[in-house]
């Protein structure tokens, strides 16, 4: 008893002090706020690029030291580096309040040590792992003077033409909303204020990967449903995390302007959702509400995008160029902004940059920090948690280290920079990327002979090269082939329509498939691509993505057994692009196919399947695992209770290895109709050879709600099905379980 008193008084001491340090920020922002005048008010909610990096379109160049000295700026992004962001700062203190400055980056799959890319972490399914990613990538970042970072995207897409589906977690919101937790807890650290982590910012707010067609920065038309369904949950995740910003979209959602959604800012996020931080628009976005054809100038744009909810303006000039005139008109009360800029100077303050502007400014911290060994190493681990195997025709993999002769074909091979994916920083020379060509050769030393030839460039249209490349794999007792894309064809602005293998690649895989020779391909790329002969006639293949500063040698390490793949792709591969959207989670129709490759007058295609290539969850092992002996606590579930589900599982091959238990559930009648199958919990379970464990998963009623024609969040009784398998198209277990209660 004298135990549990101590704790609660423990407890109660420790909510005071976190209650009068919250009040006592709130009262500093309004002593400061009490100070400003409106002009510095809106300068607070301006932010303006360095000219050193770009990363959206280029407007006239602003001297930064005159604004800043000015009190024109909140925040300054594309500067990085302890002496860049510590000049900034000194003119920020020349200011007549002393306002410090935010520094930010798009820091996305690591800063100096680069990551593999977020859509190769999340096939990972390994939520330690990308936490860590984004921790070392947090920690870097804060070392070199940063104080915030661009990320996590949590965008679902399932349109692989969007280029920039290789910066996010895939199709599912489930998945995507467990590492979107997962990110923000990696960047943020163990706070605001730490100087070993940045703030996060959520993005791009909402919906931006539905854009039509593929197309970046197009339109999106979605019912509410599928908002609220589908692309709403990893943002809210975000936000339950606890992250820091939020960012606009460049679209329009059915057909208002993300950057002026009074719903999605002041509704959902400020709202419903009660976010307390800032929303920051992307580059330009507040602008560019013109193009749109929603306003007329920047004035008008200025106004939509300030009552709708966005707090501080990326580089459209809208802001500091019209809301001082704009309060004076009357169209927008300063009691906006004083919310705006009292969200903004919260975070300063929560980050102790009015303690010490200065704290993230160490030089020492930064040498000392950077692309540590123990980075690198991490860096290694996720590499290799990332790749996927998707084909391995009689056990060609892990390769027989007595082969003596191995031929490395294709434009990959050698290539480094390409390693590195989009959205990573140039470090130059420095860079050290480790090619495939590299590892393989730190790998096997002088007891193996690797021939390489290149075949052709990645968009080659000439098979000039082929007559060398198939001359060098004759030479050859196993052929690895590494093709794909360059590091700049999937990204922001890198949609594309055709998404088959670049250039004559696929034509040099057949060329090289024809000397008879064992052939193992390696695609690396930042989406799913097409590459339906290769698919079929390869004897082994590995989609290994773009893998970051450790690429090479991470690939060997998989190609030799010392790391047994365990990845699983988080998005579906289709076979065409005249299948997409493609995703698992489709809704049933009054015809369905009775199976994938039936389409007489069902639902479905005359010229090809219905199935995709690969499906969501797919991801094969060295090892072979048997799912059994499923149970499931009770048959019957109320409304306000659980059921208990568990499976054993094992090890049955040669390998240790890593499975990704995947749980699926099937609302079979509802008031809407509901998904085939939805992803609602998964484990990642390491297993030597022969061992079993027991599985164990939890149903409740969260697992079960979806949103109504209400929108309201709740779950209906009736029959379910219960999946367990190893993708979602592997269901090995099966089981029908009842909700109680009335409709």
């Amino acid at each position: 008893m004298i135990k549990q008193i101590i704790i609660i008084v423990c407890s109660l001491i420790l909510c005071a002090n976190s209650f009068a340090q919250q009040k006592s920020i709130e009262e500093k922002v309004n002593a400061l706020m009490s100070k400003m005048n409106l002009e510095e008010k809106v300068g607070q909610m301006n932010q303006y690029s360095s000219t050193e990096e770009l990363t959206g379109p280029k407007m006239a160049s602003p001297d930064l030291l005159k604004e800043i000295r000015a009190g024109r700026l909140g925040s300054v992004l594309n500067i990085r580096g302890v002496k860049q962001t510590r000049q900034l700062q000194e003119a920020a203190m020349q200011t007549r309040l002393k306002i410090p400055l935010l520094f930010a980056h798009d820091v996305i799959h690591g800063y100096r040590v680069t990551f593999p890319i977020p859509l190769a972490e999340a096939a990972s399914w390994d939520l330690d792992a990308i936490e860590l990613s984004a921790r070392i990538a947090g920690k870097e970042a804060a070392a070199a003077g940063l104080h915030w970072t661009f990320a996590p995207m949590v965008d679902i897409c399932r349109d692989p033409r969007w280029g920039r589906v290789m910066e996010g977690a895939g199709e599912d919101p489930y998945l995507g909303s467990l590492i979107a937790k997962a990110r923000v807890k990696g960047f943020q650290g163990k706070g605001f204020g730490s100087t070993d982590a940045v703030m996060a910012c959520a993005k791009h707010f909402a919906a931006y990967g539905a854009a039509i067609g593929g197309r970046d920065y197009n339109s999106v038309d979605i019912s509410g449903r599928m908002l609220w369904e589908t692309y709403l949950p990893p943002f809210k995740a975000a936000a339950d995390a606890g992250v820091a910003t939020f960012m606009n979209s460049f679209n329009d959602l059915n057909g208002v302007p993300a950057s002026a959604s009074t719903y999605l800012q002041r509704d959902i996020l400020k709202g419903k959702w009660n976010f307390k931080g800032f929303v920051v628009s992307d580059w330009g976005s507040i602008g560019e509400m013109i193009q749109h054809g929603y306003v007329k100038d920047n004035y008008e744009a200025a106004e939509a995008a300030v009552k709708a909810g966005s707090d501080m303006d990326m580089e459209s000039r809208s802001y500091i160029n019209n809301l001082v005139q704009l309060v004076k008109d009357k169209k927008v009360p300063e009691s906006v902004i004083d919310e705006a800029v009292k969200r903004i100077l919260t975070l300063k303050f929560k980050m102790g940059l009015f303690d010490d502007p200065f704290r993230y400014c160490d030089e020492k911290r930064e040498a000392a920090t950077l692309n540590t060994p123990e980075h690198q190493a991490a860096a290694l681990r996720m590499a290799e948690k990332s790749m996927v195997l998707l084909k391995n025709e009689n056990q060609l993999l892990p390769l027989n280290k007595e082969y003596k002769t191995i031929a490395l074909i294709g434009p990959m091979a050698k290539s480094n920079a390409d390693m590195k994916g989009f959205w990573a920083l140039d470090w130059g020379k420095e860079d050290n990327l480790v090619s495939l060509y590299d590892g393989m050769q730190h790998k096997v030393g002088n007891t193996t002979q690797l021939l390489y030839s290149k075949g052709c460039d990645i968009t080659d249209t000439s098979r000039a090269q082929f007559t060398e490349a198939v001359a060098t794999a004759q030479k050859a007792e196993v052929i690895i082939m590494a093709i794909g894309e360059a590091h700049d064809m999937s990204g922001e602005a890198k949609s594309r329509a055709n998404i088959h293998l670049p250039g004559v690649q696929e034509e040099l895989v057949k060329a090289i498939q024809a000397t008879g020779k064992p052939l193992i391909v390696l695609i690396m790329a930042g989406r799913p691509l097409i590459f339906n002969w290769t698919a079929d006639n390869a004897n082994a293949i590995l989609y290994t993505w773009w893998l970051g500063s450790q690429a090479g040698n991470a690939m060997a390490n998989v190609l030799y057994g010392d790391y047994n793949p365990s990845g699983k792709l988080p998005i579906t591969f289709p076979r065409f692009e005249g299948q997409i959207p493609l995703y698992y989670n489709y809704l049933n129709t009054g015809r369905p196919a009775q199976n994938e490759d039936i389409t007489f007058y069902r639902s479905g295609y005359i010229d090809t399947p219905n199935s995709p290539r690969y499906h969501f969850g797919y991801g094969l092992s060295y090892t072979q695992f048997k799912y059994e002996n499923l149970k499931l606590s009770d048959t019957v579930m109320n409304k306000n209770g659980s059921i208990k589900v568990s499976l054993l599982l094992t090890n049955t091959g040669k390998f240790a290895g890593e499975e990704v238990a995947q749980l699926y559930l099937r609302d079979y009648v509802a008031s809407l109709v509901r998904p085939v199958k939805e992803l609602k919990d998964f484990k990642k379970v390491y297993l030597h050879p022969g061992e079993t464990k027991t599985i164990e998963f939890t149903i409740d009623k969260e697992k079960l709600s979806f949103y109504n024609a209400r929108l309201l969040w709740d779950c209906e009784p009736g029959t379910f099905k219960l999946m367990i398998g190893s993708s979602s198209k592997d269901i090995r277990l099966e089981g029908d379980f009842e909700l109680m209660g009335s409709r």
